[in-house]
């Protein structure tokens, strides 16, 4: 075989990997006729197509249809890894619109092979709007802000092996598969690796919700729960583990925390002391109880706390901090779960409770007061831990931060009982100013 049948051959095994997997582009026409006698003219492309963003999912993550297309992507992944795999992107330089550099040929190389890409053009070294929107999708499928620009974590993710990423798509195939009953006809899904959340009601997503979820060393627990009431304006107890790891130290840094931060002390008798009777160079401080004061501002539950039953005494919640849901890191919690726009979740757990629309829910909230609603029926929610997983043509991946994709027996198990996972306190206190 001649080097420019090799390359038509692998051009054209990329571009069915594409199409199989939701390619990004669907690649111009080819003259079937005539293709394998001339030369192929490929137009430089300097604008790239509107198809090659990823969109919202509309397939609940735990679903049939969900299993079956990662049953499918796991198949395409193991052609891939038989036929050698994808190439690494030399990372000596960052990458972006405009750049011209030997390593943009390789780029476009990787994006074309895992379907990010069109098959065409592949060998200019121009960083065209064409490469950009293909780097962007490659991001989002990563759970990485789509800036288009590739810099270290995106160099990390390109250079993962296709190995790997098979085994990520068979380990979590069979978590996806631990959850192929009937989940309710209301339910939510918390996927902690993607610190993400979805309502679904009818087998249909119906919203989306960015998360903040628990630190490495404060792992949100792998559970199935039902959601039983909403707190408003609720108080937070600041809970025995916190107080030792985290409150102590704070107050040794700064003895006016407490006060700034709106937190009360009270002693077994139910009463109010100062700060200052306490002795923050010991262990003092966990004979107390602290309570921090309603108020959205300042609480670290926010303006709602959503109850779950469960073991682990975990819960989903508001935060003041709402700048953690632009992170790509969002790791960030003791345990327990933070909602973006958790009024339109909270405004989906109640619709079935009378009275309780989105203007009572904000009348509420702006009358500061602790109002108790319970959910009736309860609603079952999920808490998963899936790294790897394809839907709506769509193939993606997010980092193993909890480290439970190897290969070992208690790597995976809370994937074959799909339970489980570390215990959990409370949220974490407020930063210091």
């Amino acid at each position: 075989m001649t080097n420019e049948l090799k390359q038509i051959s692998r051009r054209t095994f990329a571009r069915s990997l594409a199409l199989g997997l939701g390619g990004a582009y669907a690649a111009p026409a080819l003259a079937n006729e005539g293709f394998f006698g001339n030369q192929a003219e490929w137009t430089q492309r300097f604008d790239a197509d509107g198809r090659l963003g990823v969109p919202r999912a509309l397939t609940p993550l735990l679903s049939p249809q969900s299993v079956a297309a990662t049953e499918q992507a796991v198949e395409k992944y193991r052609l891939m890894a038989s036929r050698g795999g994808w190439g690494t992107v030399p990372a000596g330089q960052t990458l972006k619109l405009g750049l011209r550099s030997p390593a943009v040929v390789a780029l476009r190389q990787r994006l074309i092979y895992s379907g990010d890409l069109d098959a065409a053009a592949d060998s200019s070294q121009v960083f065209d709007s064409f490469v950009e929107a293909g780097v962007r999708r490659f991001q989002t499928r990563h759970g990485i802000s789509g800036t288009g620009i590739v810099a270290k974590q995106t160099f990390q993710a390109l250079n993962v092996p296709v190995a790997e990423r098979l085994r990520q798509l068979e380990v979590n195939l069979v978590r996806l598969r631990a959850f192929s009953g009937s989940l309710g006809h209301r339910h939510v899904t918390l996927n902690i690796a993607a610190a993400a959340i979805e309502t679904v009601e009818g087998g249909q997503i119906v919203t989306h919700h960015t998360a903040g979820v628990g630190k490495i060393d404060r792992q949100s627990p792998v559970m199935q729960a039902r959601a039983t009431s909403v707190n408003f304006n609720p108080f937070w107890t600041v809970p025995a583990s916190i107080i030792r790891k985290d409150l102590i130290p704070k107050m040794q840094q700064d003895p006016t925390y407490l006060t700034e931060n709106k937190i009360r002390i009270y002693n077994r008798a139910g009463q109010e002391i100062a700060p200052a009777q306490v002795n923050w160079n010991s262990m003092e401080a966990t004979n107390y109880m602290f309570r921090q004061d309603p108020g959205g501002d300042v609480n670290s539950l926010g303006f709602v706390r959503i109850d779950i039953a469960n073991p682990h005494g975990v819960y989903m919640h508001d935060t003041p901090a709402k700048g953690i849901f632009g992170d790509d890191y969002r790791f960030v919690s003791s345990g327990c779960v933070r909602v973006q726009n958790v009024r339109d979740y909270v405004a989906w757990l109640l619709k079935d409770q009378p009275g309780w629309d989105r203007d009572k829910i904000d009348e509420t909230i702006r009358g500061g007061q602790r109002v108790d609603v319970r959910i009736t029926p309860a609603v079952n929610v999920y808490w998963v831990y899936v790294t790897a997983w394809a839907g709506d043509d769509i193939v993606q991946f997010r980092e193993d931060i909890y480290r439970r994709d190897g290969f070992g027996a208690g790597a995976l198990a809370d994937a074959s009982s799909a339970r489980g996972g570390a215990s959990a306190d409370d949220d974490l206190l407020p930063p210091l100013r």
